[in-house]
């Protein structure tokens, strides 16, 4: 078993099938998904906390327990539209639940994309006239459907020991990313059947240990949603294995958002251990992930740990962490408290002129750990930014 990027067509699980289309939200590429799970489906969601919440979410947040499918509206986040917003994105849920024969709530929406504008109504209206049936198993066909400013698609996929049963996750996201109990958008697919109060708080448990250890920038979407839906199609699972496959799927994901943050060019990983709990072992990842300074020494493959203490020292709340017992380290190399000499920084040096730096924080406190996500702080970051509507 292992999740794991895929460099092949990657099927979905049994009881799915997809439509994925260009209905003219965006120019030349898809911008309209929708996946259905046939069988006995049942489902879980988590999303974004925002005070604008965007229109889709407040859709499909009374019926995240109800979904046979899930529509993926991308480049229009539907955000700060009114009542209108609202009104449109419940005329898509009706209208794709015509199309498969279900109820209402039984369709979950999602958009993403610039936030204030209207939807073009007319333009997808026709589209899903237009809809015939499933046109794809293919997950990558659905990851690259619900792309907007992303380079990649990102799926992961991972095979429940001791069962046929398959975890196959999408995800889109590059910026506007410090999730809160919830993710930009993810969508997990799973032919193992899971009763919903099983898949609900293992979907909440996963996700907390993964997606909302993930920040690019700080700033939380309108739109974050994170879907799980299964099929029902293969039963006698056992949900410890099957949490297992789902965390593996979880962590990819992370994994590759992270690496693909508007701009990005290095994964930044921060592990803290010797916490009082989780929460301050998380906190302090966080405070050290998200730090522009420690970005930007990434960024520059500058040895300047220093940055690293700062970070840890701006917890000034946590008041039982002293600097006397830390440990800070790049890699496997230490560089406090023991003083790094000429030839340890060069070291260091080259050691941050990879694509992957790996910073770990023992505060020896307690036993608690966590780890973080996140990625560098590039002049590209400022220019995607910079000019995203125009």
């Amino acid at each position: 078993m292992g999740a794991k990027q895929q460099c092949v067509t990657t099927s979905l699980p049994e009881g799915f099938s997809a439509y994925v289309a260009n209905v003219g939200v965006k120019d030349d590429t898809d911008d309209f998904t929708v996946v259905f799970a046939r069988g006995k489906p049942t489902s879980a969601a988590v999303f974004t906390q925002s005070r604008f919440a965007g229109s889709s979410v407040i859709v499909s947040r009374p019926r995240r327990g109800k979904a046979h499918a899930i529509v993926v509206i991308s480049k229009n986040a539907n955000v700060a539209t009114g009542q209108q917003g609202l009104s449109d994105s419940t005329e898509i849920t009706h209208l794709v639940a015509q199309r498969l024969g279900i109820d209402d709530d039984n369709v979950l929406i999602a958009s993403t994309g610039v936030i204030g504008r209207a939807l073009p109504m007319d333009l997808i209206r026709s589209g899903i006239a237009a809809m015939q049936g499933h046109n794809t198993t293919d997950a990558d066909n659905v990851a690259r459907g619900i792309m907007t400013t992303d380079t990649v698609p990102k799926i992961a996929s991972a095979t429940i020991s001791g069962s046929t049963a398959r975890v196959v996750g999408v995800a889109k996201g590059v910026g506007m990313i410090e999730p809160n109990m919830a993710t930009l958008i993810a969508m997990v697919f799973t032919d193992a059947a899971i009763d919903a109060s099983a898949l609900d708080s293992i979907l909440r448990s996963t996700v907390d240990r993964t997606l909302n250890c993930l920040s690019i920038d700080t700033d939380t979407s309108t739109s974050d949603t994170t879907i799980i839906l299964s099929s029902g199609i293969i039963e006698s699972v056992g949900h410890e294995a099957f949490e297992v496959a789902l965390h593996e799927v979880l962590v990819s994901l992370t994994q590759q958002i992270a690496r693909d943050g508007e701009g990005a060019e290095k994964l930044i990983e921060v592990t803290v251990d010797g916490g009082r709990d989780n929460a301050q072992a998380k906190r302090v990842a966080k405070s050290i992930v998200n730090s522009p300074l420690v970005k930007t020494a990434v960024h520059g493959a500058d040895p300047n740990w220093g940055r690293v203490a700062m970070a840890i020292g701006k917890c000034s709340d946590d008041t039982d962490i002293l600097q006397e017992n830390v440990v800070i380290r790049f890699g496997n190399q230490e560089v406090y408290p023991n003083a790094v000499n000429a030839d340890g920084l060069e070291r260091l040096s080259v050691y941050m002129r990879g694509d992957t730096v790996r910073i770990h924080v023992s505060l020896n406190i307690s036993g608690a750990t966590a780890t973080v996500w996140g990625c560098d702080l590039t002049s590209g970051y400022v220019r995607i930014n910079a000019d995203y509507t125009t």
